[in-house]
């Protein structure tokens, strides 16, 4: 089980760390901001600089979810490191799934966002309780 639960976990960040470069390295292509909704040029200039800082919030999930992994692993059960690390990628992965359902109240349109943003973290999540 905790293979299982490090690899979802794994995967929700790879997923955060797409969405941080898609939101603050490759903003200027006009395919990305249409990703996520935005309708044109002048949209997407005046909208940059929160989309650029979101993208590190993405980015710095998936660095903790990383991290607890990592000492997850290190530490043999019960001990600090794997305490620590089970605690890392549980907030890590709460905190992926929370900002998805949060996501889910700004309209019917970004429900598909909001579900390729969360599910990940979300199975990762229960499947590391269990871990």
């Amino acid at each position: 089980m905790a293979i299982i639960a490090t690899v979802v976990a794994a995967l929700a960040a790879l997923l955060h760390v797409y969405i941080f470069v898609m939101e603050s390295v490759q903003w200027s292509r006009p395919a990305i901001w249409r990703r996520f909704g935005v309708k044109d040029q002048a949209a997407a200039d005046t909208v940059r600089p929160m989309a650029y800082n979101q993208g590190f919030y993405n980015l710095f999930l998936a660095i903790g979810a990383v991290i607890g992994i990592v000492l997850f692993w290190a530490g043999a059960s019960g001990t600090a490191a794997e305490v620590a690390g089970r605690t890392l990628v549980l907030f890590s992965l709460g905190s992926m799934a929370a900002a998805a359902l949060v996501l889910t109240t700004t309209g019917r349109a970004y429900l598909r966002a909001a579900l390729l943003q969360g599910t990940l973290p979300l199975v990762g999540f229960v499947l590391m309780l269990f871990a």
